[in-house]
């Protein structure tokens, strides 16, 4: 059954510029941030997930914040900060539904920012 909203391919497509944070961030009092920061400056980012898997196979959930203009995308990246996320360019075959491939050595992010992971969630 499917969930209501725009579909995958639909967000890629019409809120194409995307900011990527580990998924662990955007809980609790940050996700709290994250809605007030969008509220305040009229942003209403759409959003998604994608699983992010490393070459020594280490994998995490990030949240995708989907925006349809570039400005938007770069307000929310310059204050949060995150990794600019591009659906044709990084999800796997440009996939909608397709896995991150990363590169480098997997690290776990604690602290971004104004946003940090709560501690029952720490280890």
């Amino acid at each position: 059954m499917r969930s209501r909203g725009p579909s995958p391919a639909r967000i890629d497509r019409e809120w194409p510029h995307q900011v990527a944070l580990p998924d662990d961030l955007c809980t609790g009092h940050s996700f709290a941030l994250i809605r007030e920061f969008c509220k305040e400056r009229g942003l209403s980012p759409m959003r998604r997930q994608v699983q992010a898997i490393w070459p020594d196979h280490s994998y995490e959930s990030w949240r995708l914040y989907c925006f349809a203009d570039e400005a938007s995308a770069q307000v929310f990246l310059d204050h949060f900060g995150g990794v600019m996320f591009d659906p044709k360019r990084d999800r796997e075959n440009g996939n909608a539904c397709g896995v991150w491939r990363r590169t480098g050595v997997y690290k776990r992010i604690l602290d971004l920012g104004p946003l940090s992971v709560p501690e029952i969630l720490r280890n």
